[in-house]
């Protein structure tokens, strides 16, 4: 994205059974929105390797990684924080401001799973909410993104891709990329 450093997501928690999906979603929408990786909990399940695996058809560049503390990187990141919750200042008051700082810095974003410890709010450099109603992270992050890129991302080029998906009014089309 033009003029924009780095934006990676970091997935804080994951209830095993329960978080399966979301955790997975999460690492999609991250890529598929703009980011530039997601590093999600050690012992997501599949999440990290179907992540991958969509990156390996669709294209990239996106990163997937794991981490046995997610804690331990968001304590020692080196640029802007950003955590998701309901709780925060609405991103419409705060995205013009975060959008400033990630023209030089790397942008780090909470999505939470579980109880978030209070760490993580003292921790973050804007705590934002997108509405102050229950809804789901997943979203949180997809509108936050779009705010943040404008919509640039929507446009995105897919490199090294082995499969793209066809635009069309009606039905499904998926191709080899080397038709």
């Amino acid at each position: 994205m033009d003029g924009t450093s780095s934006v990676a997501v970091l997935r804080l928690g994951h209830r095993p059974g329960r978080d399966e999906r979301m955790t997975t979603h999460v690492g999609l929408t991250a890529r598929a929105l703009g980011a530039d990786r997601v590093i999600l909990p050690e012992g997501a399940g599949n999440s990290l390797e179907t992540v991958r695996e969509v990156t390996d058809r669709f294209g990239g560049p996106f990163e997937a990684e794991a981490t046995d503390s997610p804690l331990g990187v968001l304590r020692g990141w080196e640029g802007a924080v950003v955590h998701l919750t309901m709780y925060g200042e609405p991103v419409q008051d705060v995205e013009g401001a975060i959008r400033e700082r990630i023209r030089s810095t790397p942008l780090l974003v909470v999505v939470g799973a579980e109880k978030v410890p209070f760490d993580v709010y003292e921790a973050a450099d804007w705590n934002v909410a997108i509405t102050n109603q229950p809804h789901s992270e997943v979203a949180g992050l997809a509108v936050l993104l779009d705010r943040l890129f404008e919509g640039r991302e929507l446009d995105r080029e897919w490199t090294d891709a082995e499969r793209r998906v066809i635009p069309r009014e009606q039905g499904k089309r998926v191709e080899s990329v080397e038709e």
